[in-house]
C-alpha cells in the first residue's frame, strides 16, 4: 500500500468537457511528492466510462472454454482485424451488483446460464485517464448449451459464439490472437486457480 492516500491529492475544479457513450473530464490538481512538499499544478483528462464485468465461462466436464467474435472500433487503428476474440463482458448500470451484470452478461451474450459463479480479481484497465475498473468472475458452465450467435440488436451487439478447448485457447493466448487486457488478464488467472476450482467442483485436476 502507497504512502500516501486520496488526501494527499488537492482537486482544484473539475470541469467536463464531453458527454457522449463516454465521458471526459479536465481536472486541475496537485498532489504530494516523495521527496516532500506538493507538485505543481496540472491539468489531466479523465474519462469517465463506468465499470465493466468479465467472464469467463469454463466448463469442467469438457475442458472447455467458451469465447466471443466481435467488432472493437479501438481495433481498426492497430490490429490486423477489427473482429476480436474476447471474453463474455458487459458494462455495470447504476445499482447493479457485479455479479448479477455476470449473469446478465453470460445470458446475452452467449445464450448460457451459470451453475456458479466466482469472483476472481478486478483491475483498473489504463488509470492514466480512465476511471474504468474491471471486475472478473469465473463461470461453471455446460458449454454443449452455449448459443452459435449472440448479442443484443438495441445495443448494436453482432457476436459469435464459440466452445473451445481450453488448451487451444491458451495457445490463442501464447500466439497473440487474443491481445485485449480483460481476455488475457482473465485466461492467465484461470491457467493459475483452474485446478483449485476443478477440485472444489468435484472434478480431477489436469495439466
Amino acid at each position: 500500500m502507497s504512502e500516501f492516500t486520496q488526501q494527499d491529492v488537492e482537486i482544484i475544479s473539475t470541469d467536463e468537457v464531453y458527454r457522449g457513450f463516454f465521458r471526459v473530464q479536465v481536472a486541475t490538481l496537485r498532489h504530494k511528492l516523495f521527496a516532500g512538499g506538493w507538485s505543481e499544478v496540472m491539468r489531466r483528462e479523465i474519462m469517465d466510462r463506468g465499470n465493466a464485468v468479465v467472464v469467463i465461462p469454463y466448463d469442467p466436464v469438457r475442458d472447455e472454454v467458451v469465447l466471443l467474435e466481435q467488432f472493437r472500433v479501438g481495433a481498426i487503428a492497430s490490429s490486423a482485424t477489427p473482429w476480436l476474440r474476447e471474453l463474455v463482458a458487459g458494462m455495470v448500470e447504476p445499482g447493479e451488483e457485479q455479479v448479477d451484470v455476470a449473469a446478465r452478461e453470460l445470458q446475452e451474450e452467449a445464450g448460457l446460464t451459470a451453475k456458479s459463479l466466482h469472483y476472481a480479481l478486478s483491475y483498473l484497465s489504463s488509470p492514466g485517464g480512465m476511471t474504468e475498473r474491471i471486475f472478473i468472475y469465473l463461470a461453471q458452465v455446460d458449454s454443449s448449451t452455449a448459443n452459435r450467435y449472440g448479442g443484443l440488436a438495441s445495443e448494436h451487439e453482432d457476436i459469435k459464439v464459440e466452445r473451445l478447448p481450453r488448451m487451444e485457447v491458451m495457445q490463442m493466448l501464447e500466439d497473440g490472437i487474443i491481445d485485449n487486457a480483460a481476455s488475457v488478464i482473465g485466461m492467465q488467472w484461470l491457467g493459475l486457480h483452474l485446478n483449485r476450482f476443478r477440485r472444489e467442483w468435484g472434478y480431477e485436476e489436469i495439466s
